[in-house]
């Protein structure tokens, strides 16, 4: 049998991202039962979670995977806080470890994956989200493997017909647990699309050799990149089908979805902590998901992004643009793009109330450009070299320095602590 075609001559630190995603879910895991009580968009998931363990309808706005998640880890290890948040801290934990997979087979540099790893966990959206009961850490969990897996069936074409089989279901189980994931999910597909065409011409339409996996033609693409992720993420909504009033029909697909858009269309009533994108990219508008008395002492839960790292990456953000197009750095481009299609689809969307929480996934991907950034100006060996390693520090500094107003750790000086941490009047 032939040896695996290599891709990089870097060795493939898949033992340190486990070990960073573990050390990560230890964090994760510390408080994670405080507030003993349900805080922010909990009042939501939690309440469905139990609604479909009695086998009837809440939430229909909504896909039903990440809930229904949600309602078997009530159901198996109980109605408690800590229980309802598990999902979400092992989505969290695993789906870092995922995304660092998929930083290692686009990019092929040990530096970069694990620098992007530290980054993301220090960015304090990834860790906060983590430690809630909503829907969109196991959204990311899923996405993230589906991409991994799109990606390494490219670097690893003689397994590639099984690696993107997986990724169509874990697109479908991403969908199914949140649509905000959906534009990222069109990337494989696009990809496989240009590659043929653009090594075949119009005859890749129907070519096995040659575009991103030899071997596998359009048609098979198309059936691991786009029917096999219908018909999974349909299948995410089983547990409607049997529900004991007002069931989802099983045959009318497009009547349901036009339902759940009809719901989340409704929500107009302003909130005061809505944002919008461009809000989002310079850091500039916070989310209270608590600050009270409970469990014994003035606590708080802000989710902003780290005010050090977040700026940085739009600095990197634009080296990666012109990495890309000056000097044909392909990595850079991937994630400059994965940043700007997350984005944009917040800033097409009719959504009519939007939150910081949606800058989820293009935060992640701008500190994978911070990492390429970073790792470019490593790699220079020159007298600004010791930038890299001080971002990283920085980084880690700035997330200890908030890490209780991020944890729902005890404040010390009553209702007034908050205060400690509000560096811009818009996050109060």
């Amino acid at each position: 049998m032939p040896a695996a075609p290599r891709f990089t001559t870097e060795q493939d630190p898949a033992d340190w991202c486990a070990t960073i995603a573990i050390l990560f879910l230890a964090l994760l895991w510390w408080r994670l039962g405080i507030p003993s009580q349900i805080y922010f968009d909990e009042v939501h998931y939690v309440t469905a979670a139990r609604h479909y363990n009695e086998g009837t309808r809440f939430n229909p706005e909504h896909p039903l995977l990440a809930k229904s998640i949600l309602a078997a880890a009530i159901r198996w290890l109980g109605d408690e806080p800590l229980y309802w948040r598990v999902p979400s801290a092992l989505a969290g934990a695993i789906g870092l470890f995922a995304l660092g997979r998929l930083v290692w087979f686009v990019t092929g540099k040990r530096l970069v994956t694990l620098a992007a790893m530290f980054l993301v966990a220090s960015n304090f959206l990834w860790f906060v989200i983590s430690r809630i009961a909503m829907l969109d850490m196991i959204m990311v969990l899923f996405g993230m493997i589906a991409l991994w897996l799109a990606a390494s069936a490219v670097r690893l074409p003689h397994q590639g017909r099984w690696r993107l089989a997986l990724a169509g279901v874990a697109m479908g189980l991403a969908l199914g647990a949140k649509w905000s994931i959906a534009p990222l999910l069109l990337v494989p597909g696009l990809v496989f699309l240009v590659c043929k065409l653009r090594d075949h011409g119009w005859r890749g339409l129907y070519r096995r050799t040659g575009g991103a996996v030899p071997g596998i033609t359009l048609a098979e693409a198309g059936l691991w990149l786009g029917l096999v992720p219908l018909a999974v993420y349909w299948l995410t909504y089983w547990q409607g089908f049997f529900w004991a009033k007002n069931p989802i029909d099983p045959f009318d697909p497009l009547g349901w979805h036009a339902y759940m858009l009809q719901l989340q269309d409704s929500v107009t009533r302003p909130h005061p902590y809505r944002s919008v994108w461009y809000e989002w990219i310079g850091n500039w508008r916070a989310i209270w998901f608590l600050y009270q008395d409970v469990d014994g002492a003035y606590r708080g839960i802000l989710l902003i992004g780290n005010p050090f790292t977040m700026l940085a990456g739009l600095a990197a953000l634009g080296w990666c643009l012109w990495a890309g197009f000056r000097h044909g750095r392909s990595d850079a481009l991937v994630f400059a793009g994965f940043y700007a299609l997350s984005l944009l689809f917040w800033a097409l969307s009719g959504k009519p109330v939007q939150f910081y929480y949606h800058y989820l996934l293009p935060a992640a991907f701008l500190m994978v450009c911070l990492a390429l950034a970073l790792d470019a100006l490593w790699r220079r060996r020159d007298r600004w070299r010791w930038l890299a390693p001080a971002t990283l520090l920085a980084s880690l500094a700035v997330f200890i320095h908030f890490y209780p107003i991020l944890s729902a750790g005890p404040l010390c000086c009553g209702r007034p602590s908050f205060e400690y941490w509000m560096w811009l009047r818009s996050w109060r």
